[in-house]
């Protein structure tokens, strides 16, 4: 089957490459970074150069239409933000793709409206206020908090203020004011069947990568997210895949941000839950059986993010202790399954890893480079959020 994915450059989009070319699909990827991890597979036959949609959603989507005119597909599936423009303009793409309804997709999209959306559906949340003015934000008086932007993807947006000197100076377009909590970070993807859920899954980030990412990951499918997500599902008519962070405390978790895609799906598949199988069915309009509970405990790691952390904080001696641990399986990778690079039977990926490791060792100020530019070309910034919400109903690429 031909799939073609609707990013080239993130970590979701190289690891959903993985495993649709090992069950034997062709996967092409629309590409706007030049340059990217899904280059450096075999899973990859092609990538097709299109520009950022945050430099303009209207280009990128006539890109994406021109490719998928040009060549035949089977599927289309959204792996990065490139999801808005899809779910905006669904109408107008001829492969099949899972998309949200696009006003369900409106109120998770933006910070302030995705907090609304799971108080209404019922989700736990840190205590949180949305300053729509000034003197909302001099109210604020408990620390730490986080301070969300409406729009920001990869933490873009996201600042943590310990003391109020520290706080905006200006509110802008509202800012969502989130109480600090304190516990590990719970990543739930999950996938929709208009409204009904197909499919789930629960990890922790048991060691922090490079940028915020979970260099190593153990599965924690907790009872209670499969309830949060039926809930949040039918409220929202869901339909794709949905992804979500949750702190977890001693009363459970605590969602802190909505993703409307599927995010990292490797640590699922291991635990016995095939979240991109389930996406691509729905994408072709089959019934989809509700998947099994994923096991717990199983481990997995991304060495590239572990390997541009440790030069990052640690220089050279940290870059070779991270490379013995995971060349011997001892330490954090005891037990532990790469999910991002995975290098049997992918010369390619082999050689990338050897590189990556290779330089960060010569060189470990190399990191910055390594890891810098892959979000800019996927992320949706707030002005292309706004050409969206603008966008006229026709043909949609005329912009008001």
């Amino acid at each position: 089957m031909r799939v073609l994915l609707s990013d080239g450059a993130g970590l979701t989009s190289r690891q959903v490459a993985t495993i649709l070319g090992r069950a034997g699909h062709h996967v092409e990827v629309l590409d706007a970074a030049g340059f990217a991890l899904t280059h450096a597979t075999r899973w990859v036959r092609r990538a097709h150069r299109v520009p950022p949609i945050g430099r303009s959603p209207a280009e990128w989507l006539a890109a994406a239409i021109a490719v998928l005119e040009r060549d035949r597909f089977d599927a289309l599936l959204p792996t990065q933000e490139q999801v808005a423009v899809l779910a905006r303009f669904a109408a107008q793409i001829s492969a099949p793709v899972a998309v949200p309804p696009w006003d369900a997709l409106r109120r998770v999209q933006d910070k302030l409206s995705a907090a609304a959306t799971l108080t209404e559906a019922g989700l736990p949340q840190p205590p949180s206020t949305v300053a729509a003015d000034r003197a909302a934000l001099d109210g604020v008086t408990e620390f730490p908090v986080f301070v969300k932007h409406p729009i920001g993807t990869a933490s873009a947006g996201v600042q943590r203020v310990d003391d109020r000197s520290r706080l905006p100076e200006t509110v802008d377009d509202g800012l969502l004011i989130q109480r600090a909590v304190d516990g590990p970070l719970l990543m739930v993807q999950s996938v929709f069947d208009h409204g009904r859920l197909v499919a789930w899954h629960a990890c922790r980030r048991a060691r922090e990568g490079s940028n915020g990412g979970a260099s190593h990951k153990i599965s924690d499918p907790r009872p209670e997210v499969a309830g949060h997500l039926r809930a949040l599902g039918a409220l929202l008519g869901w339909h794709g895949a949905l992804s979500m962070d949750a702190i977890v405390t001693a009363d459970g978790p605590l969602y802190i941000d909505v993703n409307p895609r599927l995010v990292e799906p490797v640590n699922a598949l291991r635990s016995g839950v095939d979240l991109v199988g389930a996406l691509l069915g729905i994408t072709l309009g089959e019934t989809v059986p509700a998947a099994p509970a994923p096991r717990p405990g199983v481990r997995t790691h991304q060495l590239i993010l572990a390997l541009t952390k440790a030069a990052t904080v640690g220089g050279r001696g940290a870059v070779a202790r991270e490379l013995a641990h995971a060349a011997t399986g001892t330490g954090p990778y005891r037990d532990s399954a790469e999910e991002l690079t995975p290098a049997r039977g992918d010369l390619r990926t082999a050689l990338l890893v050897t590189a990556v490791g290779g330089g960060l060792l010569v060189r470990p100020r190399l990191a910055g480079r390594l890891t810098g530019g892959a979000v800019a070309s996927y992320s949706l910034t707030p002005s292309a959020w706004r050409e969206l919400l603008e966008a006229r109903d026709n043909r949609g690429l005329t912009w008001r």
